[in-house]
């Protein structure tokens, strides 16, 4: 589909709408006639982009995990260093979470609630995600920067579930006085260095 196309204007502004309306009213409270007069759409035209309100649910993770894939290759664009890279994906990461506090609550909370996202979606972005997370990790175990022992997708996911841990302390308001800048740094000191003082060692 041209991204420029009207048909293309309207799933966006469909995609939008949904994320409002998600965010507002969660996934079960929300219905279709909410986000339908949120675009300014019929409630039937959302079923010519969209056949559920699951499929709505899933196609906004996918975007925004699109967003995030472009604001890491910026971020991490010119870096080698590993620890340099691991620090600004944190940064990346929880930096796009303070721009975009709806679908950071969409991602964190409202995703859970849908069986087909959590059982029966394959999920090939996060899958992406993660991927370049543990490449950082395992490029820092080939520099003997990082402990090989380690396997780096086990640490990738548990750097994310750290992450997003945070975030979803941050969205739904728990967390409203949390600096998300400096936990992500404190995570990163954790991650890199470990709980253990240098006398201890």
């Amino acid at each position: 589909m041209n991204p420029h196309s009207p048909k293309s204007d309207k799933r966006l502004r469909i995609l939008e709408s949904a994320e409002k309306v998600f965010a507002q009213k969660g996934f079960f409270g929300a219905k279709v006639a909410d986000i339908a007069e949120d675009a300014g759409v019929a409630d039937g035209t959302i079923y010519l982009y969209f056949r559920s309100k699951d499929e709505l649910l899933i196609s906004l993770f996918e975007v925004q995990m699109e967003r995030v894939h472009e604001e890491l290759e910026r971020e991490l664009a010119g870096a080698s260093d590993p620890e340099d890279r691991l620090r600004r994906f944190m940064r990346a990461y929880v930096r796009l979470i303070q721009q975009n506090p709806h679908a950071a609550e969409v991602i964190t909370i409202e995703l859970r609630q849908s069986e087909k996202f959590m059982k029966q979606y394959s999920n090939p972005r996060f899958a992406e995600f993660l991927k370049r997370l543990a490449a950082i990790i395992d490029d820092g175990q080939q520099q003997g920067r990082f402990r090989k022992e380690l396997p780096a997708p086990i640490v990738a996911r548990a750097l994310f579930g750290a992450l997003d841990e945070l975030a979803l302390w941050w969205v739904s308001g728990r967390g409203e006085k949390l600096d998300l800048d400096k936990a992500a740094g404190w995570l990163g000191d954790l991650m890199l260095q470990g709980l253990v003082t240098k006398s201890d060692r």
